[in-house]
């Protein structure tokens, strides 16, 4: 994973010297502020299943980005606006002009005269970082090589709903220690779920990660054996051991990632867990189907809670204006 110069949480200036809160990883907020953004989400999630479309965004855009495709990402993202009275525009790498060579402060610069946020799903988390930094309205990462913060906005109210809160909830990560499994153990230290993750040797979180954890109060334990990991965990999540741009290294990691499936044998050590995937799943490699079907997978949630989860934060994002 890429290494890049973290600027003050949340704060990345921009083009008119004015300070613009952005969400471009968890820790981008404070425990408090976490806490406000899913109770803003479960508020609008009960709303809208009452009342329907709301009018809180009427005459309000938002920017998306994409150099990355997505499923869940777009569609929540759009849907989620037009719940909220708003709408989004899809901005593909090749439909604008940062696909042919203009630099990405310019893009920034100009698309801040024209929505009321942005939201960008790229590879470089500095890209990210460069965006943030030069845009006059909140920018949101909807994925990066390093970094998924509203994939883990969902997980985290999925699990507050499925066990009442966090208090006591432990969690198990098997697998890579990717970008979704970065930006999980940054939400489990602010929420003080206490996480194991278990990664084959050379595959797991980086460092400055879980020194950030530690920094919130989190005290994240790493091990390479996923029996460990999940031995009587509330919660096991896993996600692909290939990701987009990684598709030469499949052979390599497939025989790396061996023994880290989530499949009924492991489960055995957590009987009671809750299963999570943030999707898409590759039925048979890190998780098999009848885990994935069974009642006890809480993947759906998961998904439905993208949709409600980044509702809450554009609102509070709004709010801070």
């Amino acid at each position: 994973m890429s290494t890049w110069e973290r600027p003050t949480p949340g704060v990345y200036g921009s083009s008119e010297g004015a300070d613009v809160r952005h969400f471009l990883d968890v820790d981008d907020l404070t425990s408090a502020e976490l806490a406000a953004v899913l109770d803003v989400a479960t508020e609008f999630k009960a709303d809208h299943a009452e009342n329907g479309v709301h009018d809180r965004f009427d005459g309000r855009t938002l920017g998306m980005i994409f150099q990355k495709p997505s499923t869940r990402t777009r569609v929540s993202f759009e849907t989620g606006m037009t719940q909220l009275g708003g709408h989004a525009i899809f901005l593909g790498e090749s439909d604008i002009q940062l696909g042919h060579g203009e630099p990405l402060r310019d893009t920034s610069r100009a698309l801040s005269r024209y929505v009321d946020a942005l939201m960008a799903r790229v590879f470089k988390h500095a890209n990210a970082v460069e965006l943030a930094r030069y845009a006059d309205v909140p920018v949101i990462n909807g994925l990066t090589d390093d970094a998924h913060p509203c994939q883990t906005l969902a997980d985290l109210l999925t699990i507050r709903e499925r066990h009442g809160g966090f208090e006591g909830v432990s969690a198990a990560w098997v697998g890579d220690g990717n970008n979704v499994a970065q930006s999980f153990v940054l939400g489990c230290a602010l929420t003080e779920v206490d996480l194991t993750v278990a990664t084959p040797a050379g595959y797991g979180i980086d460092d400055p990660v879980v020194e950030r954890a530690r920094e919130l109060g989190g005290d994240p334990t790493v091990t390479t054996d996923p029996v460990e990991a999940v031995t009587d965990a509330d919660v096991v999540y896993t996600d692909v051991w290939v990701s987009m741009g990684q598709e030469d290294e499949r052979d390599v990691r497939m025989q790396d990632f061996e023994g880290f499936q989530v499949n009924r044998e492991l489960l055995a050590h957590a009987p009671e867990a809750s299963v999570m995937h943030c999707l898409p799943a590759h039925r048979g490699e890190e998780i098999t189907d009848d885990v994935l079907e069974r009642d006890r997978a809480i993947v759906w949630d998961q998904a439905a809670n993208r949709l409600h989860a980044q509702k809450g934060l554009l609102v509070w994002l709004d709010e801070q204006r």
